[in-house]
């Protein structure tokens, strides 16, 4: 198993345990206990978890919101199958507002060949897009986040509220059908909440691990979003329930893994 294979296997099962131990993960990605160590080791400098004696656990408790590095390693086939469905629903001359995120880095990887002006949301969007031949580069003021690189405070809300797009893709830390879309910072919430303000459409993205939580700052409602791209992860009912409320739901199907 590649290393970038068992780092998602290590991620996935911080996610629902509490620990992790180096037999444990040696005999699920048939990997020696020493190559684990030192898997566990890169993880723990990148901020994804906390070495413990035998093993990891967590680097933050549930909750709050996991760093980045975690992130883009945690449901990386799913991501990327939900930013290809995302960028099919996008016209080229269009204007897109893009929003921070994992998986809205997905999205600004596939946007590079378009013919677009997109203003990122995040550095690591904007790094992405810098050298993009065909696309307009608009670049919002603000502050970023540490780690997340998400431009949030005064200067991005006035960035916004003096441009109007034809999409914003935003990417929510939670989604429920009861509590709406939700985000773990009160900034990003508000630079998100004005992204919707500011577009005459709206994706959302939103891969199953996202789905049946809340997080602190509420964005806004579920059925908020015009289309709501996900993958076969997700709840079925839920997907049902958000369709039958008028939000146009697109499954993504992520592709399989390379042993």
């Amino acid at each position: 198993m590649k290393s970038a294979d068992r780092h998602r296997v290590i991620v996935e099962r911080l996610r629902t345990s509490a620990q992790v131990a180096v037999v444990e993960l040696a005999a699920a990605t048939g990997a020696s206990e020493m190559t684990i160590r030192r898997d566990l080791d890169l993880l723990a400098a990148s901020g994804v978890l906390r070495r413990v004696h035998g093993g990891a656990v967590p680097a933050t408790p549930s909750g709050v919101e996991p760093p980045f590095a975690a992130r883009a390693t945690s449901a990386a086939a799913a991501k990327r199958a939900i930013a290809a469905a995302a960028v099919e629903l996008i016209r080229d001359g269009e204007t897109v507002l893009l929003d921070s995120g994992t998986t809205t880095l997905e999205v600004a990887r596939l946007l590079r060949e378009r013919s677009l002006a997109v203003m990122p949301l995040s550095l690591h969007a904007v790094r992405e897009l810098l050298d993009a031949p065909g696309v307009r580069l608009l670049l919002p003021g603000g502050e970023p986040r540490p780690g997340e690189l998400a431009l949030v405070g005064p200067l991005a809300l006035a960035s916004l509220r003096a441009l109007r797009f034809d999409v914003a893709v935003l990417s929510p830390c939670a989604l429920s059908t009861t509590g709406g879309l939700t985000a773990h910072d009160l900034a990003d919430a508000e630079v998100k909440q004005q992204a919707l303000a500011v577009s005459a459409r709206t994706i959302a993205l939103a891969d199953g691990s996202k789905w049946d939580r809340t997080a602190m700052a509420h964005v806004c409602p579920a059925d908020r979003p015009d289309v709501l791209v996900t993958d076969t992860t997700a709840p079925e009912d839920q997907r049902a329930e958000l369709a039958a409320r008028g939000v146009l739901v697109h499954v993504a199907q992520p592709a399989q893994e390379n042993p």
